[in-house]
C-alpha cells in the first residue's frame, strides 16, 4: 500500500487537526475527512464542507484499539475480539458512547462507531495526533466516494485545509459496520470484513439490520451516486434497459462484466473479481459523469461477502437503499 507522506506532512497534519482545521487522507477504504472528534466547532465543519445532515453519525478513527476506552463506555468481548481480528482494517464497531463524547460526533446518538485503519499514511496522521479523528469520506454528501486525492480535490477544494496523498485506496469501498452496542451483533453496512468472516471471530451468527437498526453511514436510500441517472438490471435485460433510454435519446453507459455486442452504449467494464470490483467500482462511477452519460445501466455482482456489500453500493447509487429493483422503471 503506498505511503506518500513525508514526517513533516504528517506533523503539519496533526497541527491543523489540533488547530481545529479539516485534513482529508487516505485510508484503505476511501479517503476520509478529518477533523478532531473532541471539538464540536471542528467536526461542524465537516458537515459545512460536505453539506451532509447534521444528525448523520461520524465514524471516529483511532490509532489502536487501546483508545477504545476514552470512547466507548464499555468494551464487551465481542469487540475486543473483533478488534483483534480485523484491526487495523476495514471494520467500523458500533459501541455505547463513553461520556463525554460530543453530540456533534454521534449525531445525538448514545453510540459511535470506531475503526482503525490500515492505510500507513492514516496510521502516521492518528499516532501523530494521539486521539480520535472523526472522517466521513472526503465527497459531498450523497456522491460517490474518493478513492483518489485528486477525487477529493474536485470535489471539496478549498473546503479542505490540507490533503494527504496516499495513491489509490486498496479496498476502494467503505468499512463494514457492525453494531455491538445492544444484545447482539447486528450488520449495518456490508464491507470487505463479510458477514461470515464476522461469525467466524465472534462464533455467533450476525443479524442484518431491520425496522429500527442504529443510523449509521451510508444507510440512506439514496448515496453513493454520479450525477448520471443510475439504474439496476439483471445481465439478460441490461442492454434491452439501456436501449430503450437510448431510443429516447439518451447518452446511455453499462457497467458490468459483460461487454454489450449493442452499438453506442458505452461500456464501463468491470473485472470478475470481487476485490478488484470493489477497488474500480467508484472510479466507473465518475468515469460516467466524465463521459457526460445520463443514464449508467449497472448489473450488480451476485452472490454473499463482498459481492453483497458492492451490490448494495449500487442499489444505493440508484436510490433504491435496501429496497428490490423496479423491474417497470422504464423511461417516459
Amino acid at each position: 500500500m503506498k505511503r506518500t507522506g513525508s514526517a513533516a506532512t504528517i506533523a503539519r497534519g496533526a497541527d491543523v487537526l489540533r488547530a481545529g482545521g479539516l485534513v482529508a487522507f487516505p485510508t484503505e477504504t476511501v479517503y476520509g475527512l478529518g477533523a478532531d472528534a473532541r471539538d464540536p466547532q471542528a467536526v461542524a465543519k465537516i458537515f459545512a464542507a460536505k453539506g451532509r445532515p447534521a444528525d448523520h453519525p461520524l465514524i471516529v478513527h483511532l490509532p489502536s484499539a487501546a483508545l477504545l476506552p476514552r470512547w466507548a463506555a464499555h468494551v464487551p468481548d465481542a469487540a475486543q475480539r473483533l478488534a483483534d481480528a480485523f484491526w487495523p482494517g476495514p471494520l467500523t464497531i458500533v459501541l455505547r458512547r463513553a461520556a463525554g463524547v460530543p453530540d456533534a460526533v454521534t449525531g445525538g446518538l448514545e453510540t459511535v462507531g470506531l475503526r482503525v485503519p490500515r492505510h500507513p499514511v492514516a496510521l502516521a496522521l492518528l499516532e501523530a495526533f494521539g486521539d480520535g479523528v472523526a472522517a466521513p469520506s472526503a465527497n459531498r454528501y450523497g456522491r460517490v466516494s474518493p478513492t483518489l486525492a485528486a477525487h477529493v480535490r474536485e470535489e471539496l477544494d478549498d473546503r479542505v485545509d490540507l490533503v494527504l496523498d496516499g495513491g489509490r485506496c486498496d479496498v476502494g469501498i467503505e468499512s463494514t459496520i457492525v453494531d455491538l452496542s445492544g444484545d447482539a451483533p447486528v450488520l449495518l453496512r456490508p464491507g470487505a470484513v463479510t458477514v461470515a468472516m464476522l461469525e467466524g471471530a465472534l462464533g455467533m451468527p450476525v443479524r442484518a439490520a431491520g425496522e429500527g437498526a442504529t443510523p449509521a453511514p451510508g444507510r440512506k436510500p439514496s448515496h453513493y451516486a454520479p450525477r448520471a441517472r443510475v439504474l439496476i438490471a439483471g445481465e439478460a435485460e441490461a442492454v434491452s434497459l439501456a436501449r430503450c433510454f437510448m431510443a429516447g435519446g439518451a447518452r446511455v453507459g453499462l457497467l458490468s462484466t459483460q461487454a454489450p455486442a449493442e452499438p453506442g452504449i458505452d461500456w464501463l467494464g468491470l473485472p470478475a473479481d470481487s476485490a478488484t470490483q470493489a477497488r474500480q467500482l467508484y472510479q466507473r462511477l465518475r468515469d460516467a459523469d466524465a463521459l457526460g452519460l445520463d443514464v449508467l445501466v449497472a448489473v450488480p455482482p451476485s452472490g454473499a461477502g463482498l459481492a453483497a456489500a458492492l451490490a448494495d453500493r449500487l442499489q444505493r447509487a440508484a436510490g433504491l437503499g435496501d429496497g428490490e429493483p423496479d423491474a417497470s422503471d422504464l423511461p417516459p
